[in-house]
Parts: C-alpha cells; structure tokens; sequence
C-alpha cells in the first residue's frame, strides 16, 4: 500500500495552488491522498500569517494531526512557517517549510526521516527567483488557479507578506501559456490567474510583459473557456488592462479591487498608493466598458487611529461604490510591520461592533446586486450535482446560481428567476 498524505491550506488562492503543487509532487513520488476520515501518513499544513487567527488556525491544525497520528509526519509550510522558522521545532514537524523549495517537498521530507533529524528549510527571500512550480489537475471543480506571481514590494504599513513572500517575482509568458494549455487539456474550462500581487507582474522579467499581456496569452489557449482574475490594485487599471476587458470575451467580468479602507486618511496611514478617488475612477472605468461587471474587496476595520468618522467614510464609500461582495476583516497587528506600532489602537469591542456593521452594509448592497440581475439570462458553469437533482455552478459574474439541469463542466444558459440565501436559482434556457 502506498503512502498517503492529506494538505490542510489556509488563506489565499496562492496558497491553494502551491498545496496542488506538492500534492503533484507526493503523487508523482508514488504517495496517494489520504481517503476521507482516514488517518494520513504524512500532513502538510500550508500556513497563513495576515493575520493572528491564521496563525492559530494553523497551529491548531498541527496539533490536531499530532494527536489524531503520533507516528505520522507532519510538514509546516506557507508564511507562518516562513517567519516563524526554527520556533516551530516545538510543534514536532519533521519537515519546516517556509515559501521556497516547495517543489523539492518530497526529497525534504524523505531526507529528514532518513535521518531522523527535523530540517528547518526557511531561508532569507533577498535574492529568491521564481520557484517553477505547476499543476496540472485539481480537486474535484471545474476551476483551476494558475499562479503567475509571487511576492511583493508596496510594504504597506499593516502588511507582513512582504517579509514571507519576498520581493516580486513572476512566471514567464511561455510557462503560463503550458501550464495554461495543460490545465485545459485535464479538462478545466475557466482558469483563474493569481499572484500575491498580481498587478505587478511581469516588471521583474527581462522583456517586460504587463497582466494584460499574460491575460491575452492565455486566451489563445483555444480550450480555455473563461478567465477570472484574482486581486487586483486599482490603480493598474490603465489602458493596457481596460484594453484586455474590453477586447477579450472570455475574460470575467468580475474584478476584485482591494481597497481597505474608503477614509483617504486611513489610507494614507496604510501607506496604500492610491486614494478614494482614483478608486472609484478605476470602478467607473471597469463599467463602462462592462455595466454588469461585479466588483469585490477587502476591507480592513479597526485600523489604529480609526475614528468613527473614518469608519462612516469607508461604509458611504462601499456603497457609494455598489460592490457586489464585501470581505470584511478586523485589524490584526503584525509583528514587525509599522501599524503593530501605531498609537491609538482600536478596541477590541468597537472593532467587532464596525465589523457586524459594515458586514451588514455588505449583505445589503449583494441582495442589491443580485436584484439588478434578476431576469437576465447567464451563461453558468457548472460544478456540482446535488443530492436533490439540482446542479450549481458559477455565472461569470462570480454569483452562485442553481438551475435543474446540464451535467458538472458543462456551461449552460440560465435565466436568473429568484435570490437565494447563497445565491441565485433559474432556469436553463436555450441559447
């Protein structure tokens, strides 16, 4: 029987995709995936630091696997692992991973119980490249992550990632087209182009290619059917990218604009390079190129310093904005990055209140969207079959939609009848 291996991922879709990468690469080591409710031979936690939850999710989760299989081997990897480095020897990881050397994850692992030794592989980002790694399937969706990008250089004063990302780093065209066109031929029809900073790719390659440009890249790959975006600063909405959405059919129109806070004093003590007004330019510009596109964020309340008259500021701009979705977080203080440092803090009480309170305005404005949809007719990607009949899937959009028909993969025309709890449900029509 082979051995088998189970991944726990926390944070972000970079993270998803570097947890499918050292899977491939258990696979391909003749490892199999542990089955469901079954103990696992080897348990990879890919770890998040943005904030302190993230760290505690994720020493929860070693912890958990510790108890549930004292002889089995457990790898840290990801951001936390990255900073926290030589302190985490106390967890009982055999393998310390931070965010290099993932490709070579296996060799580590094996290594380190050859020699009964536990290896730290956390190593200064100062001069660190690109590490090639790929996918070529996912678990279990229609959906596929490609990164493109890695690490980043704005140090806004709240950000860690910089410190366990490195600086900007990004994939050339050439192995975004292959890993594009390998996804397509395992059958996945909308790929998703991700990065840590997404918005600075390419700067750092010798021939200066934009987003714009891997985005058009990509859709020459003939079997790739859509193309979303991740995150994305809003002041890279120029004419290069606005020429992309405009000219590109496949590529969604649903774009999310980070923006973290809508008081221009607060944004100006995050150090972000953008104020409220070249936002909401960057929005108006976004639609009207595509009226129906949906526009999502972060948000981040609590942030030291945060007045009641900032925070009211940030709620009339959200709505002022219309987001379709909002992700609203508490300030987290990061060691070693200036806020941690920041007099002022919010308390604790008054930043879960503003969360509660802008997580409602949010509510409000999605049954807002979803409300201008109501009747039209949109092509949904389907991914899930229900044990009722029912199949669900994914407008372009980004809006959940639950129709009576089609099979997972498929894409199928729905007209958009009544809002849902997660969603929308309709009926499939013909083209």
């Amino acid at each position: 029987m082979p051995k088998t291996v189970r991944f726990y991922t926390l944070g972000c879709k970079v993270n998803q995709y570097d947890s499918e990468a050292m899977l491939e690469a258990f696979v391909a080591a003749g490892y199999a995936p542990a089955a469901e409710g079954e103990p696992a031979d080897v348990y990879v936690v890919n770890t998040c630091t943005v904030t302190g939850t993230g760290d505690q999710k994720s020493l929860k989760a070693a912890r958990r696997f510790k108890r549930e299989n004292p002889s089995g081997e457990l790898i840290l990897a990801g951001c936390m692992a990255q900073r926290m480095g030589e302190a985490l020897r106390e967890t009982g990881a055999r393998v310390i991973l931070g965010t290099q050397y993932r490709a070579r994850v296996v060799e580590l692992l094996e290594t380190a119980v050859a020699e009964k030794t536990q290896l730290v592989a956390v190593d200064s980002l100062q001069r660190a490249v690109f590490e090639p790694l790929s996918i070529h399937a996912h678990e279990g969706h229609t959906r596929a992550v490609v990164k493109i990008q890695e690490g980043c250089d704005n140090r806004c004063t709240y950000c860690i990632i910089p410190s366990v990302r490195g600086g900007i780093r990004s994939k050339p065209l050439e192995g975004v087209v292959a890993e594009a066109r390998a996804l397509a031929d395992a059958g996945f029809t909308e790929l998703v182009l991700t990065g840590v900073h997404l918005t600075s790719y390419g700067r750092d390659l010798e021939d200066r290619p934009t987003l714009a440009d891997a985005v058009r890249a990509v859709h020459g790959v003939q079997e790739v059917r859509r193309i979303r975006l991740g995150s994305l600063e809003p002041v890279a909405v120029n004419e290069d990218l606005l020429g992309a959405i405009a000219e590109l059919p496949k590529l969604c129109p649903q774009f999310h604009l980070a923006l973290q806070s809508g008081s221009d004093s607060v944004l100006a003590r995050m150090k972000r390079r953008y104020n409220t007004e070249q936002f909401a330019i960057a929005a108006q510009r976004v639609r009207a190129i595509q009226p129906d596109a949906a526009l999502t964020t972060d948000v981040i309340v609590g942030f030291p310093g945060e007045t009641e008259a900032e925070f009211e500021q940030t709620v009339h701009f959200c709505e002022r904005i219309g987001f379709m979705k909002l992700h609203v977080f508490p300030f987290s203080p990061r060691e070693g990055t200036p806020a941690a440092e920041m007099p002022d803090p919010v308390p604790e009480t008054v930043k879960e209140e503003r969360v509660r309170r802008l997580i409602a305005v949010g509510e409000t404005l999605a049954r807002r969207y979803r409300e201008g949809m109501l009747g039209t007719v949109q092509p949904v990607l389907l991914e899930e079959r229900h044990t009722d009949g029912r199949r669900s899937g994914y407008t372009p959009q980004y809006l959940s939609a639950v129709c009576d028909a089609g099979a997972p993969g498929e894409i199928v025309n729905v007209r958009l009848t009544a809002i849902t709890k997660e969603g929308m449900s309709g009926e499939v029509v013909e083209p």
